[in-house]
Formats: C-alpha cells, structure tokens, sequence
C-alpha cells in the first residue's frame, strides 16, 4: 500500500493556485536553499510530527472542503518540501483527484526523481519556483547542479502545462535590473505562462532554524523591500 508522508493540511490558502487552495505540504526535499522557510520538511522522516496518508485518505480529506474550494474556482496544491520527492505517492492522489473533478497544481522546484510526463498528465497547473538562472548561481542557492530542475521544464514543455512563474527576489543575490531582464528572457522560452510572481525575500521561517539547531546562512540579511521588488516588474518585458 502506498503512503506518503505529510508535514500539514492548510484548508484556506489563497496565494498557492487560482481561488481558494487546500494547501497540502509534503515532507522531503533535496534543496537546502539559502532562504527556505520550511526547513522542518527537508526530509522524509525527520519531522516526528508529519502524517502518514495513503492516497484516497489525502483524497478524501481534501474532498471535505469542496464546498470552499469549488465556488472560487479552487482546488488542492501539493506543495513542500517539494512533491516530487514522493512520486509514487503524488501521481496516485493526482490521479484521484482528476478522477473526482478537483483541479490540481503543483508547487515545485522541479526536482524529484523523474517520471515528470506521467505526473503531469494529472496536473492542470504547475507554480514553477525559478531558483537563479546562471549554473554557478543555482549551485550557490540550492547546494544541487541545476540539471534536474532543466528535465522537469521540458517535460512541462511537452505536455503543454500550464505555468505561474515565481522568483523570490533576494538582495544581492536575484534583485538587480540585469537578473530581472534575463528572468524575462527565460520565461519567453517556456510555454503557457500564464503569471509571473516576484517575491520578496522574508523572515518569516528564520526562527524554524533556531529551533532544529540549524545556521540560518542568511543571517543578517534584511528581508527585500516590498515596493522595491513590485518595481522590478517593469524590467522582465513580456
């Protein structure tokens, strides 16, 4: 029997997806990005708080809230740590979920284990998280090479998904008016975005890290400017 391990259920999400989101978050992830926020997620079994689901109980929980979700136009996103990390386990509650008429969007950074064409044939919607764009700066972000996050942009090539583009916009590393336009110039290379989301570097999670006894590498760094990263829009030219 499959099951996949699960840090927490938000029922009311309103900025992971169209409409009202129940926000599902997996364990597992194999970035350690310098500013993530959900370090508790990183690993499958570090959490002692994370449940354990078979797909049609995750299924049967998200069903509960229909009658938010559906007037909005919403549905569930799988977010993380990142989905991927748990393939098996995703594509069957997918599955589930198409075949109950819930819309389904993946919060990812593209990096899992492959079988991303298989996994797509059930998402309707993926919100891609942009890491850095050169290879050096990836590696420097994430701690990984970048090639895994590349695959999984030509499958969503292939299959023709639709796509939000995210980038979280840190100072010094992603803020500058030269980053911003050859974002711009990245996205005009994938098919069917149909948003592209700025966003400011916060603090939010930076207590997590205290509390597992990790260094926050950031340390020091003062979140982004709100206003400052709502005017880097004008660069990306799409």
């Amino acid at each position: 029997m499959i099951k996949g391990k699960i840090h927490s259920v938000e029922s009311m999400g309103l900025v992971d997806g169209p409409g009202i989101r129940v926000v599902v978050f997996m364990q597992g992830c194999t970035l350690r990005c310098l500013y993530c926020h959900n370090p508790d997620t990183w690993t499958l079994d570090g959490n002692k708080d994370a449940l354990d689901f078979t797909p049609e109980e995750l299924v049967n929980k998200i069903s509960r809230f229909r009658s938010y979700f559906e007037k909005s136009g919403g549905g569930v996103t799988f977010s993380g740590g990142d989905p991927l990390k748990q393939p098996e386990f995703l594509k069957e509650t997918l599955k589930l979920c198409k075949e109950a008429g819930i819309h389904t969007t993946l919060d990812t950074s593209g990096v899992g284990f492959g079988d991303y064409e298989e996994i797509l044939k059930y998402t309707d919607l993926v919100l891609y998280d942009v890491k850095h764009l050169t290879r050096e700066g990836y590696k420097d972000m994430t701690g990984i090479e970048i090639d895994e996050t590349q695959k999984f942009l030509e499958a969503c090539k292939k299959m023709g998904t639709k796509m939000w583009i995210r980038q979280v916009v840190v100072p010094g590393k992603t803020d500058s008016e030269e980053y911003i336009r050859e974002l711009g110039k990245f996205i005009k290379t994938l098919d069917n975005v149909e948003k592209v989301e700025l966003l400011p570097y916060h603090l939010l999670g930076v207590n997590k890290y205290e509390t597992l006894g990790i260094k926050y590498r950031l340390e020091g760094l003062e979140a982004m400017d709100k206003e400052a990263c709502k005017a880097l829009y004008k660069f990306l030219e799409l």
